[in-house]
């Protein structure tokens, strides 16, 4: 399996922090890669409605969950994966054990020009594997990113798993993913519809969305660390407001009390 540097990200999904650390001290916020978009629009927001402005650094949630365990300065964490949430919960390094913010869903996504057709049942990305016009394929890696373990969930779903191994192109988190898949590189790749909703990545190609029972939920959840300050705590709350839950809706994600 092939791993591409992290220099070769586009810069529509760099995953900078969107504020730097300045003398005020802006709230230290690591969230989950599939969240760069609509988590951008959600700081903008909270920042004009409250004029406190956040931090926020984009990473894959494994990875997030090994800094904080080793006490990373990061007030909030907004995870793909809740059950890294519950781990540090249980390590004693939250306040709690967090809030369901959001369920994600995972598409397969071919840039133009590639020889491979999105559809929602994978029945030309199957006979692309076959007839080898897929060559490179992207996904997050499984070790860490809970939306390449979904990917590498619907892949074996099907029983493409085997076929597709080989090939894969593994971004260190799901926007790498999803800049791999839309960059040409590859014919194609499973990253979140969350990032292929955004006018930077769709325009880029096309796609499909993956049914939801081919993988395990994306759960995903927010907690406070022990030493989060007052306006991570308005953050957190606001993630539960409607002009929040509004535009996580816009990039697909399935809200808390609503039904997919």
């Amino acid at each position: 399996m092939l791993r591409i540097p992290a220099l070769l990200i586009a810069a529509a999904l760099t995953l900078a922090p969107v504020a730097g650390a300045r003398a005020d001290a802006p709230v230290q916020v690591a969230a989950a890669a599939d969240l760069k978009f609509a988590l951008d629009s959600v700081a903008t927001r909270f920042k004009a409605d409250t004029g406190q402005e956040l931090a926020i650094t984009y990473g894959s949630s494994g990875n997030f969950a090994r800094q904080l365990a080793q006490d990373a300065p990061f007030q909030v964490f907004l995870s793909a994966d809740e059950g890294f949430v519950f781990r540090l919960a249980d390590a004693g390094k939250t306040v709690d054990r967090g809030a369901l913010y959001a369920e994600g869903r995972i598409v397969l996504f071919a840039p133009h020009g590639s020889p491979m057709k999105p559809d929602a049942g994978m029945t030309d990305l199957k006979a692309a594997l076959g007839d080898g016009r897929v060559r490179k394929f992207a996904i997050a890696n499984p070790e860490h990113a809970p939306y390449g373990r979904a990917a590498e969930e619907a892949l074996a779903s099907q029983g493409l798993w085997d076929e597709a191994k080989p090939l894969l192109v593994l971004g260190e988190n799901v926007s790498q993913a999803a800049q791999f898949a839309a960059s040409g590189s590859t014919q194609g790749g499973i990253f979140a519809y969350s990032l292929v909703l955004s006018p930077e990545v769709s325009k880029l190609g096309s796609y499909a969305l993956i049914p939801a029972a081919w993988h395990k939920p994306l759960r995903q959840r927010m907690v406070l660390m022990r030493h989060a300050g007052e306006t991570a705590k308005a953050f957190q709350a606001y993630m539960q407001s409607p002009p929040a839950r509004e535009i996580l809706r816009r990039y697909g994600f399935v809200l808390p009390g609503e039904a997919p």
